[in-house]
C-alpha cells in the first residue's frame, strides 16, 4: 500500500473512532477504482447514523477533510460509507 494511501486511511480511521460509540469496529479499506482510491468506511450498525449525521453533514465534513488533506497528492481519494 502506498504511503499516501496509508496516511489517508489512518486519517479517516482516527477521525471516525472519535465520533462513534464502538471504535473497535471501525474499518477503512482502500480500493482502487478507475484511477481513484476509494476509502471504504465500515462502522458498527448502531454508529452509521452518527457518521452520516443530520442531512449528511458529518459525512460531508469527513469527505471535505479527506479532500483537503489529499488535494496536493498525485492520487485522487474519495470516501464511501458502507452500511
Amino acid at each position: 500500500m502506498a504511503e499516501n494511501t496509508e496516511r489517508a486511511r489512518l486519517l479517516v480511521e482516527e477521525l471516525t473512532k472519535l465520533l462513534v460509540d464502538s471504535p473497535g469496529q471501525v474499518s477503512v479499506t482502500p480500493v482502487d477504482e478507475d484511477g481513484e482510491t476509494v476509502l471504504e468506511l465500515r462502522v458498527a450498525p448502531e454508529d452509521v447514523g452518527k457518521i452520516i449525521g443530520r442531512q449528511g453533514r458529518t459525512a460531508r465534513s469527513l469527505r471535505t477533510i479527506v479532500h483537503a488533506a489529499t488535494m496536493n497528492l498525485p492520487d485522487r481519494y474519495s470516501l464511501e460509507i458502507i452500511e
